[in-house]
């Protein structure tokens, strides 16, 4: 199975291993990344794991659990990353059609290990001649676009 990451890697090769807990991410955006294939995959321990204490609600294990499963995630594309932050587009699919999260995440460095910290969102939207995230080949507005338009 190709990971979720959007790698273009084997999932066992890629944030299987981080999953698993073989191993840890090195930089930011191997963390964002395996991060992203967690949400796409349901490993909401592994989310709430790799997120800072700081942040965590009494019931926030509880909370990411009752979460999975609700979207569909379709597809990720890293648009920066340097030092501590990763920018990125993660487009997902719901009962009223595909939407894109469009984030700025920052992480923190902690006892040899990265975190995340918290995220800044954009106000982006899916473009028309985009290449539809669904997967089909097709633009946007010939494919998912056009479904969403016919029911505004």
């Amino acid at each position: 199975m190709l990971c979720p990451c959007g790698s273009d890697r084997d999932y066992k090769a890629c944030c299987g291993p981080f999953h698993k807990r073989v191993t840890i991410a090195q930089t930011p955006e191997e963390l964002m990344r395996s991060r992203y294939a967690a949400f796409a995959l349901g490993e909401a321990q592994y989310l709430y794991e790799t997120s800072l204490q700081k942040h965590h609600a009494p019931d926030e294990l509880e909370q990411l659990e009752a979460q999975m499963g609700q979207v569909e995630w379709l597809k990720l594309e890293v648009t920066d990353a340097h030092d501590n932050i990763v920018a990125f587009k993660a487009y997902y699919r719901d009962e009223s059609g595909i939407h894109l999260l469009h984030e700025k995440s920052t992480f923190v460095y902690l006892e040899s290990l990265w975190f995340y910290d918290a995220g800044e969102l954009y106000k982006t939207r899916i473009e028309r001649n985009e290449s539809c995230p669904c997967g089909s080949g097709k633009k946007y507005k010939k494919c998912c676009g056009k479904q969403g338009a016919a029911s505004r």
